[in-house]
């Protein structure tokens, strides 16, 4: 009878994160590509998120995204990522986040990483392969950014690194000083036009490409003539567009069942309609072309965030540093068991 040993555990802080992520979009492109196939090919377990809500803080929460990825991956685990928007204030970030990976032989986690860049990665790698695939080409004419924080920066790298054919950008926030400070610090790295918009508005006319990144809780872009010109938006933070937008649009997502609920957009055009026919489709079905784009009308991808992506970056970022010789191993972490 053969002995199970439990892997070691290794912990790997956002420093060595950030180096492997930073140095190799590219690639992540085609990890997220992979993640999303084995996904769609049924050889996953992604369970709906569980929101942790705090009844003194309506703006705080607290998600766990436990999920299992077959395939070429073969991993498991949670992540645990905090959303506390008041931190801003403070001059910290708005989220923090903990990935757990466990292998699928034990059980037994092998990995704790700082995820809050795994998180981003993910979220950006998702949208910029949802907008490829939507668009046809790497190329955009003008890119609109809506909401200039985390998301919005690690989306702009990836369209950098992935060599992207970009004329210009519109970049709009509540806070004009912080889509300013965003737009300096996108000069340094591309002869594109940016322009800081004066209203959200300003961020749809003429570009083909918008990205909305912010923390809104409930719809606040109600008016379809927005699309009018048949613009790809990638809906990241879910709950941006009210229902008449949502109607007006060919609209795709990652997972139906986790997009249409917790009040996002879709949820909510779910329930004035009464029934989901107005979602077209998955990323999973443009990737197999088992879905087209119809360019006659706008492309809504929305996103809801699969645990199942976390997973499959955090796993190769993991395979990628502990190959390097890097991150802590933690001996004897378990009780009773020695490595």
């Amino acid at each position: 009878m053969s002995t199970l040993v439990p892997p070691p555990m290794t912990v790997i802080g956002a420093g060595d994160v950030a180096a492997e992520t930073d140095r190799h979009r590219p690639e992540l492109i085609e990890v997220v590509r992979a993640a999303y196939l084995v996904h769609d090919a049924g050889q996953s377990a992604n369970p709906h998120s569980s929101f942790l809500r705090f009844p003194h803080q309506d703006r705080s929460r607290i998600i766990s995204l436990p999920a299992y990825l077959g395939g070429e991956f073969e991993v498991a685990g949670n992540k645990w990522i905090a959303s506390f928007p008041d931190n801003t204030q403070h001059g910290i970030p708005r989220a923090s986040a903990t990935l757990i990976l466990n292998d699928c032989v034990t059980g037994y986690p092998f990995a704790c990483m700082e995820s809050s860049i795994v998180s981003a990665t993910r979220t950006a790698a998702s949208a910029v392969l949802g907008a490829q695939t939507l668009l046809g080409a790497r190329r955009a004419r003008r890119v609109g950014i809506v909401g200039t924080g985390l998301i919005a920066q690690h989306v702009c790298r990836f369209l950098r690194d992935l060599d992207w054919e970009i004329d210009g950008f519109r970049l709009f926030d509540l806070d004009p000083a912080a889509a300013g400070r965003f737009g300096a610090v996108m000069a340094e790295h591309t002869e594109a036009e940016i322009v800081v918009a004066d209203t959200v508005e300003d961020a749809f006319t003429d570009c083909d490409l918008v990205v909305l990144a912010t923390v809104a809780g409930e719809p606040h872009l109600h008016d379809p003539r927005l699309l009018a010109h048949n613009p790809v938006v990638l809906h990241l933070s879910l709950r941006d567009l009210a229902p008449e937008m949502i109607l007006a649009a060919q609209n795709v997502t990652d997972d139906v069942d986790h997009a249409v609920r917790e009040r996002t957009s879709l949820h909510l055009t779910e329930q004035r309609t009464g029934n989901r026919d107005f979602v077209d489709g998955t990323l999973g079905d443009l990737l197999r072309g088992r879905l087209r784009r119809d360019h006659g009308r706008p492309a809504v991808f929305s996103p809801f965030g699969l645990g199942v992506l976390d997973l499959a970056v955090g796993k190769w970022v993991h395979d990628r540093v502990v190959a390097a010789g890097r991150g802590r191993r933690e001996s004897g972490f378990f009780t009773g068991v020695g490595v």
